[in-house]
């Protein structure tokens, strides 16, 4: 079986409205912030805002992120996840199927 190399990839996308608010609601939710917090070893996070679709590996995105959201993976200060999948179910979101986000710890 070959490997298929991926040139490009558009990780481009664009939520409705009322999904993105959803999404929001629930990324941003207490509880959810709380057990976050506590997985990245700090006491207090707060969501981004920022959102992005995994890419496929390629060597202009070894970290399977946008070139432009590496940086945050770099950063001892940011956390990204993936977007529990029931999130993204609640939020009516199918398209794309998988999203991570980028929270900011609190020091």
């Amino acid at each position: 079986m070959a490997l298929k190399i991926v040139q490009n990839f558009d990780s481009s996308f664009t939520l409705e409205p009322a999904a993105k608010q959803t999404l929001f609601n629930l990324l941003t939710g207490e509880a959810f912030i709380n057990q976050i917090a506590q997985q990245g070893q700090c006491e207090q996070i707060e969501f981004t805002e920022l959102l992005f679709q995994p890419v496929p590996y390629s060597l202009a995105t070894p970290k399977g992120m946008p070139a432009e959201f590496e940086s945050y993976h770099k950063s001892e200060d940011y956390i990204i996840i993936n977007v529990p999948p029931n999130f993204m179910f609640t939020a009516k979101i199918f398209k794309p199927s998988r999203l991570c986000a980028i929270y900011r710890k609190i020091k």
